[in-house]
């Protein structure tokens, strides 16, 4: 038998039909709802979406609250790759240029360069090209 095979037998064959109406009524999965196991022999009596209502009222059948889902353990690695950590050869999937693209590298130094250039012609300075040659 399956893992989840053996839960739906945990759970009594009988109150197949009532944990799936429970699902509907509830509007959520069938793992979400809960019947109470004590009163079992009352849950398989109900045959219908209204029984299951008034179950519901009563306190038999309860949808569970929310399970967790904490990022703390995503904001500590996050922190830690901003100070350097985690990022050798091992955890790297692209290549270098598809991680950082060689034509951005680039943009971004002919946009510094002609920066200095209009900054260098705005001044006057003595030579433009003779003031970037060292430079490039």
């Amino acid at each position: 038998k399956q893992w989840y095979q053996r839960r739906v037998a945990i759970t009594a064959g009988s109150l197949k039909l009532q944990k799936r109406l429970a699902a509907s009524v509830l509007k959520c999965g069938r793992e979400k709802g809960w019947l109470d196991p004590n009163e079992s022999s009352e849950i398989s009596n109900a045959n219908s979406r209204q029984n299951i209502k008034k179950l519901i009222k009563d306190g038999l059948i309860i949808k569970k609250p929310q399970t967790v889902h904490s990022r703390a353990r995503c904001r500590k690695l996050k922190e830690a790759k901003r100070v350097g950590r985690h990022t050798g050869t091992g955890k790297r999937k692209g290549t270098a240029n598809a991680r950082m693209p060689e034509k951005v590298i680039w943009m971004r130094r002919m946009r510094v360069l002609r920066r200095l250039l209009k900054k260098y012609k705005k001044e006057k300075s003595t030579d433009c090209d003779s003031a970037l040659i060292p430079l490039l």
